[in-house]
């Protein structure tokens, strides 16, 4: 089998194309499984390179920080203000990386005995990265240097405001952005002089380099000779965390620092996230799901519809409130699930007449800036485009996007606001935000429509297909082959499994709107599936018509525990008729 033309939810297969000469160097080299080294080979991975992406460790893959830009700069007048006693201030974003990062900051800083004022602006009434008022109210505080995490390369005028007034602002971003701030120091690799080519790496990451040359600077100079040096593996947990939940690219040291970040986490040492599990009803061992997928949303839910620094303090936290912060996160995302649905049954029914376009965009009144993130990742994962979803209130717009594989969505946002077509925008390749008024609506647009014109190739990309097996050959063994290719996320996708001519044995509705159903092989053997959120799809409706029948099934192989025993199940995400 090859491919499917039209699966039931619409879209083209493509069985991956892979030199098998390739894998069988690998499997001659390396004497790894034959499903795994063609993994390996539609990745590019050479047969030398195998031991160090099948196990990538920081030792191996962490880079010299001093290849970025303006580090060394930033690293000095930091190492001057803790040893003259300055008062330093962490202005942070409120999502995950930016809460990660300013807890990388204040945990550091406390620890050398230069404890840093955190400052995480509010959603609704500040908008995004530091403002010339917020700055200053830090130096009217005392402050004499502030540092900025997940933001601030944008923040033009705040930091000419800054400046102006003698503060000193250095800006950890990874933000791309079209003029160069004018900050005492901005580390990001992804402003235009930066050869470091660590344009991939999130917030969180840049701020982890950072503190590894702050730390070796601040032992060259003897601070330490009485002093107890930070253990910076101790807040791996935190990067980790970050550069799943920020959707940067797995490869190079992010996947190092996401292997790290898990086991540190598997070891629940830091008390919030300790809490924040156990609230979330999970344990160790961790998988990248449990960061992107249940902590994640719950550290990003204060800044979403609670309060927006709930998050930085959970992380930072030691005492007895920590069981709280963690019990206010979990009752915050259980409210953003719940305008989650609204605004996405809202959303579903203007993308209905979207159907032929290369990418959505949908806008509603009362949409909560919060959740509309969420919503665009939602529709971009149902409708496999990108997703620009905005909310509006008081004449004003906030919107968010998510995007696919080879869609640079942060540079169409910061091109439409250079344009003219937005007020404000920024962002990454697969994730930005933007503001706009009402009256730009129909010329973000027209922006959007001609922007996408060339991406025509990307939009009509068929849904690929690693390996062809039948389901008695998804075995345990063949999942956790499959599983040291990781860890999965953007830039490295989990593979997609073809069970081919499977016979429906059984198929119902569990949960709220899961489809789970039982495949047969032709010889008798037996797997289990399940199609999260699928029931009211068409994907969904057909496979709870095709009892009885013969389908191709597409999914991600997984070995799991349950009730205390090994299952093997697919995780669905798409299916054809056999017949296709």
């Amino acid at each position: 089998m090859t491919g499917v033309l039209r699966s039931f939810s619409g879209q083209r297969w493509a069985v991956a194309d892979c030199d098998e000469d390739a894998v069988r160097a690998l499997v001659s080299a390396q004497n790894i499984p034959h499903v795994l080294a063609r993994l390996l080979a539609a990745r590019g991975i050479a047969p030398d390179d195998v031991a160090d992406y099948l196990n990538p460790t920081l030792k191996r893959f962490l880079p010299e920080p001093l290849i970025l830009k303006d580090m060394d700069k930033a690293v000095a007048r930091v190492m001057a203000a803790i040893v003259s006693g300055e008062r330093i201030a962490v202005f942070g974003d409120y999502d995950v990386d930016g809460s990660c990062s300013a807890a990388l900051l204040h945990d550091f800083l406390a620890a050398v005995g230069a404890p840093p004022r955190l400052y995480i602006p509010d959603r609704m009434t500040e908008g995004y990265g530091p403002s010339a008022r917020a700055l200053l109210r830090l130096k009217e505080k005392g402050a004499g240097l502030v540092v900025t995490v997940d933001c601030g390369a944008g923040a033009t005028d705040a930091l000419v405001a800054a400046r102006e007034a003698g503060l000193d602002v250095i800006v950890l971003d990874h933000h791309a952005v079209e003029r160069e701030p004018l900050a005492f120091a901005h580390v990001n690799p992804n402003r235009r002089d930066d050869a470091s080519g660590l344009g991939y790496v999130c917030a969180a990451g840049i701020a982890f380099l950072f503190l590894v040359a702050l730390n070796r600077a601040l032992r060259d100079t003897g601070f330490y000779a009485a002093k107890v040096e930070p253990e910076l593996r101790a807040c791996l947990d935190l990067v980790g965390l970050a550069t799943v939940c920020d959707v940067v690219p797995l490869v190079g040291v992010n996947r190092a620092f996401v292997i790290a970040g898990l086991a540190k986490l598997a070891k629940l040492e830091r008390a919030g996230l300790a809490a924040l599990a156990a609230v979330a009803g999970i344990a160790p061992p961790f998988t990248p799901y449990h960061l992107g997928f249940v902590l994640g949303p719950r550290i990003n839910a204060g800044g979403r519809v609670g309060r927006c620094g709930l998050g930085v303090d959970l992380l930072t936290a030691t005492g007895s409130e920590v069981a709280q912060f963690a019990a206010a996160l979990d009752t915050h995302n259980r409210e953003r699930q719940a305008i989650e649905k609204i605004i996405l049954d809202e959303a579903l029914a203007q993308a209905a007449a979207q159907d032929n376009f290369p990418f959505l965009f949908l806008a509603g009144e009362g949409w909560h800036p919060g959740v509309v993130g969420v919503v665009a990742g939602r529709l971009k994962e149902r409708f496999a485009k990108p997703a620009f979803v905005a909310g509006f209130e008081g004449g004003l717009g906030r919107g968010s996007v998510r995007s696919i594989a080879g869609v640079n969505v942060g540079a169409i946002v910061r091109a439409a606001r250079e344009a003219g077509a937005l007020d404000t925008g920024g962002g990454h390749a697969m994730a930005a935000g933007f503001s706009l008024r009402p009256e730009q609506k129909d010329r973000f647009h027209a922006f959007l429509t001609a922007e996408f014109a060339k991406y025509t190739d990307v939009a009509a990309a068929a849904l690929t297909l690693d390996a062809v097996v039948s389901p008695a050959g998804a075995t345990a063994s063949l999942a956790t082959d499959i599983a040291r290719a990781g860890p999965f996320g953007a830039g490295n996708p989990e593979p997609l499994i073809l069970v081919p001519d499977a016979q429906v044995l059984f198929v119902d509705v569990v949960g709220r709107d899961h489809v789970r159903l039982r495949l047969g092989g032709a010889d008798g053997a037996r797997l289990d599936a399940i199609a999260f959120r699928t029931a009211g799809t068409e994907l969904g409706r057909a496979l709870l018509g095709a009892r009885g029948a013969k389908i191709h099934a597409a999914g991600r192989l997984r070995a799991e525990e349950w009730n205390g025993r090994q299952r093997v199940q697919l995780h669905l995400v798409d299916a054809a008729p056999a017949t296709a």
